[in-house]
């Protein structure tokens, strides 16, 4: 299995959703089970057969995000080059077309969110970037055509 870098705060947030997994979600399956069960005959009992799916899924999910954070990575933002984009780096775009100025927090695919401009370093806009440095103007496909961007600045 590959690596997966993220942020601590893309970390701690993994493992706050295993924790709720497994002391709130676990235990509610496992009561309805039970409930389902005191019902009478299990062969042909579908809520049982529900619970009992639901297990499933659930254990299924908590240990696939066991293995996500087994094998991941916090990238410490003091360790990166600001000499050219990363993931982590906060990037200062000027869209050439519109004359607009974008800004996008370059992260992990775990941790995407536009809303907060955290774009994915696996995203067209976020593979493009990495490795640029201020002042390269980038041709980016994206589904809309094709957006010329200059990098403006790039942080942390």
């Amino acid at each position: 299995m590959s690596i997966n870098y993220m942020t601590q705060e893309g970390f701690t947030a993994l493992q706050e959703e295993i924790k709720h997994l497994e002391r709130v979600e676990r235990p509610k399956i496992s009561a309805q089970i039970a409930e389902a069960r005191d019902k009478g005959d299990l062969s042909e009992n579908a809520e049982y057969d529900a619970a009992k799916e639901a297990q499933g899924l659930l254990e299924l999910k908590i240990a696939k995000l066991k293995e996500v954070l087994a094998n991941s990575r916090v990238l410490d933002p003091r360790d990166l080059d600001l000499s050219k984009v990363n993931i982590l780096s906060t990037v200062k775009l000027l869209n050439m077309k519109f004359n607009k100025e974008v800004s996008y927090t370059i992260v992990t695919e775990n941790e995407a969110n536009l809303k907060l401009n955290k774009i994915s370093s696996q995203s067209p806009i976020g593979k493009a970037l990495l490795g640029r440095k201020i002042g390269e103007l980038v041709d980016i496909q994206v589904p809309a055509g094709m957006i010329q961007f200059k990098v403006l600045d790039i942080s942390i």
